[in-house]
């Protein structure tokens, strides 16, 4: 699935692609919008634990190595969606 993905973000039209990760201040972690916590990261910087007034979202890099980074929600981003 991650070599999917990274095919895809390369071509994308924005420097980074929403993956459909949320962090809870609250909690501490990072989780997908279908609800299950995040295991695998790869992360370029996390900085998640800065907690400010920005709801952080996760993004993937479309150019690079494609790690993974976390901006503001109301950045506009292309992102990627997948089915099971």
């Amino acid at each position: 699935m991650q070599r999917r993905v990274m095919n895809v973000v390369k071509r994308a039209s924005t420097a980074a692609v929403w993956l459909g990760l949320r962090h809870s201040c609250t909690v501490g972690l990072w989780f997908w919008v279908s609800g299950q916590t995040v295991c695998y990261q790869n992360w370029a910087i996390d900085d998640s634990e800065n907690c400010d007034s920005a709801v952080r979202s996760g993004a993937v890099q479309s150019g690079g190595d494609q790690r993974w980074i976390s901006h503001p929600e109301t950045d506009r981003l292309n992102f990627i969606c997948s089915r099971y």
